[in-house]
Parts: C-alpha cells; structure tokens; sequence
C-alpha cells in the first residue's frame, strides 16, 4: 500500500497539488463570473453538398446568434468562435427549407444559444448547366472629330458560362466591362473581362478578353456612331 501512494499519490505531488489549485480558481471564477449576453454575427457553413447541383440561398448568408454565459467568456467570442452548420445531405431538385436551431450552433460548452435570427434558411437546388454564350464588348469614348467605328470584335467571342439550369438558359449573352476607345484612329486593341448579370451564373473557366475596336473616317454628310 505505501508503495502504491509513492508511486500514484506522492510523485510529482506539488505539480498535481499546482494543478488542483488551477483548475478549483478556474471554477470558482467561472461559477462567480456574471451572466451575460451578446449577439454574434458568423457566417453560414453549408455541409455535404450534393454533386452535381447548384444552390442557390433566398435572403441572408449568415445568421444572427444571442447567447448567454459567463462574462469573461462571452466577451471574448468572435465569429471564428462559432459555427453555424446546414447540412445538406440528401438534398434534390427544388426548393428546401431548412430550420435552424441550437443544434446547428457550435459554441463553446459553457455558453447557450438563446435566438437565432433568421430562423430558416430556404435554398433553390438544381441541375448544373453549361452553355456556349457570345460575348459583347462594350465600347465607351469619344472619338475624333469626323471619325466613326467601322467594327469592334472580341476574341475569343464566345465563353462558356455555368451555373443553375434554369438561370444559365435565360442568359443571352456574356458583356465585357467597357473598354475606353476615346482618341482611337485606325484600330485599337484592349486586354478585359467577361461577366454576366445573373449573380448565380458565372463564367466557367475566366480569361482574358481582347477587344479590337476598328475606326475610319466617316464620308461627308455621314453621322459619326
């Protein structure tokens, strides 16, 4: 017996008697700490994505969290402290409302969800589509006096867009941010991008487009464009 409170009670007893010490304070100052409660803001985590479909989130993309705990550790909690996790499995074609609850919340133990704002989150799933779109470039300036274009042209002049069937079939074409061809005497080539307005349909492999704007003198009695 006395060899066994040597060998498991006594050794390193000031170090175990230090840690005792700590963790009895750490109590006490946590069991004493008032009770406090703030909102934190974080962003949503979406899970287990289906392959193969595109969602798409009506309203908010992070959620409003009130939690309640001990002062020094509430005030010390910041977005990256929290999780807020929709998990997406088994998810198809169509619309899908998700609850969120405490159950989704990740927090430290001690600290207790006690509101999230919003409360659902409904999200728009469909296949995944590409299409071939042309591309327009947008030309902007003002030439010389008595000059007119003749020709604007991109290349490459068609791209490849991606995104929710239904949205990739109603987009017509693809539009460059424009290109300033004031001044421009002869032809003039610019390096730019192609984008489209829908936000949920985007260009599947960007790259850069090269606008060539081509001008001459326009004949007498002619309108300059």
């Amino acid at each position: 017996m006395l060899d066994f409170f040597r060998k498991h009670v006594f050794h390193n007893f000031w170090l175990k008697l230090v840690s005792l010490g700590l963790a009895l304070l750490l109590w006490w100052r946590l069991g004493h700490d008032p009770t406090v409660e703030a909102v934190i803001t974080a962003p949503l985590e979406f899970h287990h994505a289906p392959e193969n479909l595109e969602m798409s989130v009506e309203g908010q993309t992070q959620v409003q969290v009130r939690v309640r705990g001990p002062e020094r550790t509430v005030r010390r909690l910041t977005p990256a402290d929290l999780q807020a996790i929709v998990d997406l499995s088994g998810a198809h074609v169509g619309q899908r409302t998700f609850d969120l609850t405490s159950k989704q919340i990740h927090l430290p133990d001690v600290v207790q969800v006690v509101q999230i704002e919003p409360s659902q989150v409904r999200i728009d799933f469909d296949h995944s589509a590409t299409r071939t779109v042309n591309v327009h470039p947008r030309v902007i300036g003002s030439l010389v006096t008595g000059y007119r274009i003749t020709d604007v042209s991109a290349d490459p002049d068609k791209i490849n867009i991606v995104g929710p069937e239904h949205r990739v079939s109603e987009v017509s074409d693809a539009i460059t941010d424009p290109v300033d061809a004031t001044g421009v005497v002869g032809s003039a080539t610019f390096t730019t991008h192609a984008y489209v307005t829908d936000p949920l349909v985007r260009v599947q492999k960007p790259e850069a487009i090269h606008v060539t704007v081509t001008t001459e003198k326009a004949p007498k009695g002619a309108t300059p464009r």
